[in-house]
């Protein structure tokens, strides 16, 4: 099992920073899956007990000058470690204007990621700082329960509004309740509610647009026979959804929340070649 990468241009170990940053906000442990192309932060609290999950993807080729991997078998050429995001998000702090940055799977101890920052300097030798973040390395009888989220068929889906804008809306809210019921229906109209004995509060957003998905059989699925109007809600945890929109350092190019009446909301956002999802289970 080896894996290996290299970072050297200085707008990809920024972008990558500001990743790690995010599912460091999002996540206290999480698993980072290594296959050849692609890389994956994957947060499974189990959804039944009330936890947020969390998928992020990422195209290796994007970030990455070098990246070299060698799996547990060469039938299953994947690595899955767990680690604290928030190690790794310091280690790449000091990374600001790097040379290059060299990630490597290494086993001294215990299994360690070691990130080794190559600083400029004025003498000709260059100034290496290493930070070794310990991981565990997930076997692979494992694996099996940290596959995709599935997502359940949702009663709407919806633009989400200017994310800094309902940043702030939410951390009003926050102070006032501890829960939010999101709604939002096939008319690009979204409202953000809280309900206490003591004070009733409603933030409206129209105009947002509802995306098309294509069905099954490749046809865009249409909104045929369903009420246009009729608003479709979950009741969440607030702190997690002002969590996701605190943690933001991505600006998505794309974000979007599907609704499943009751029961979840999940939320994507997108920006060119990473994707988030983030899945909030409705509170009865």
């Amino acid at each position: 099992m080896r894996f290996r990468a290299k970072i050297v241009d200085l707008a990809c170990l920024n972008h990558f920073s500001r990743i790690i940053n995010t599912i460091a906000r999002l996540a206290k442990t999480c698993i980072l899956r290594l296959t050849v192309c692609k890389l994956y932060f994957i947060l499974s609290d189990k959804v039944a007990n009330g936890g947020a999950s969390m998928w992020c993807e990422l195209s290796q080729g994007n970030f990455f000058d070098e990246f070299q991997m060698e799996g547990v078998a060469a039938e299953h050429n994947e690595i899955y470690l767990d680690l604290v995001p928030e190690n790794l998000s310091r280690a790449l702090k000091t990374a600001q204007n790097a040379k290059a940055v060299k990630i490597k799977l290494t086993n001294k101890h215990c299994p360690c990621l070691r990130v080794a920052v190559e600083l400029p300097s004025l003498s000709s030798s260059s100034r290496i700082v290493t930070h070794d973040i310990p991981v565990g390395v997930i076997p692979r009888r494992m694996w099996n329960d940290f596959r995709e989220p599935s997502v359940p068929d949702f009663d709407v889906s919806i633009y989400l509004p200017v994310l800094k804008t309902m940043k702030s809306v939410v951390e009003r809210m926050k102070n006032l309740s501890n829960f939010i019921v999101i709604e939002a229906n096939l008319s690009g109209e979204m409202n953000l509610k809280i309900e206490t004995d003591l004070v009733s509060v409603t933030t409206h957003f129209k105009d947002l647009g509802n995306p098309p998905w294509a069905s099954e059989d490749g046809c865009q699925s249409s909104a045929q026979g369903r009420d246009l109007e009729s608003m479709a809600e979950a009741c969440i945890d607030i702190k997690k959804l002002q969590q996701l929109l605190a943690g933001q350092q991505v600006n998505p190019t794309k974000a979007l929340c599907n609704i499943v009446r009751k029961r979840i909301v999940h939320f994507i956002l997108l920006h060119e070649e990473v994707s988030l999802q983030y899945f909030i289970p409705a509170i009865a």
